[in-house]
């Protein structure tokens, strides 16, 4: 894989990303899925309603706080993805309610962690979103895991790393939550953040699954190897707390997708 990661990067023109303002380090819930999607240039914001013929779900933080699951599902959610881990240390607080509340409400429910590839190498980052609530458990209406990779909430937007570099640890992340789990992570990013920091690298699209972020009424470009997407973030701000997402497909397809 890395061979093929080195190849694709010769010769690439990445796009630049435009900067994302920096958040406090000492911010007790973190950085948030999403936290740099709504600095796409777009030229227009959606609305927040779910994209005609998909699936209605959520993304939530410790930002959310202590989310009321009934009134989200009665308000047409279906799933729901819940912050656990950021870098090597930071565990939300507000995972085990979100988590376990959106479970209740009968929601399908998955784990996501906001990687920060500067602090840790990707197996440790791996191993820390697995022991912390990002494990899936086939038949039990878990969602596979995401890996959420972005802005740097706190720095340089690629963390300091060349796209070969960048491509590796994502391949390292990858590789070992698959060993963990039996399924790659899902990946969440944004297109221009994805051609320019992993340098237009196709080889993921493969074996990860696709979470999109682009708050637009249309998805526009997705980020080299990817030819559709399986979620799609298509604002921050709607009728469901936190994040709005929908999923490509009818509940059938989500069911069998969380397997």
């Amino acid at each position: 894989m890395l061979l093929a990661v080195l190849a694709a990067l010769i010769g690439v023109a990445s796009p630049v990303q435009a900067a994302a303002p920096r958040l406090d380090p000492h911010d007790t819930h973190g950085a948030w899925i999403g936290y740099s999607a709504g600095r796409e240039a777009s030229g227009e914001r959606s609305t927040g309603k779910v994209p005609a013929g998909a699936l209605a779900g959520m993304d939530v933080s410790g930002h959310q706080g202590q989310v009321d699951w009934h009134r989200a599902y009665a308000g047409g959610a279906r799933f729901a993805y819940v912050k656990a881990t950021e870098g090597s240390g930071f565990r939300s607080s507000s995972y085990a309610q979100q988590f376990h509340g959106a479970a209740a409400a009968g929601m399908m429910r998955g784990a996501y962690h906001f990687a920060l590839p500067d602090r840790a190498p990707g197996a440790v980052q791996a191993n820390f979103f697995v022991d912390n609530g990002g494990a899936w458990r086939p038949g039990s209406g878990t969602l596979p895991g995401v890996l959420d990779i972005e802005h740097n909430p706190y720095g340089q937007t690629c963390y300091g790393m060349d796209p070969v570099s960048m491509s590796r640890w994502i391949a390292e992340f990858s590789g070992t939550y698959h060993a963990r789990t039996g399924r790659a992570p899902v990946i969440y990013t944004t297109t221009s953040w994805w051609n320019q920091c992993t340098g237009a690298n196709p080889d993921f699209a493969a074996h990860n699954p696709l979470w999109i972020a682009r708050y637009a009424p249309q998805i526009g470009p997705l980020p080299a190897g990817w030819q559709f997407h399986s979620f799609w973030q298509h604002s921050d701000a709607g009728p469901l707390p936190g994040g709005q997402d929908a999923f490509n497909g009818d509940f059938g397809q989500l069911a069998a997708f969380a397997g």
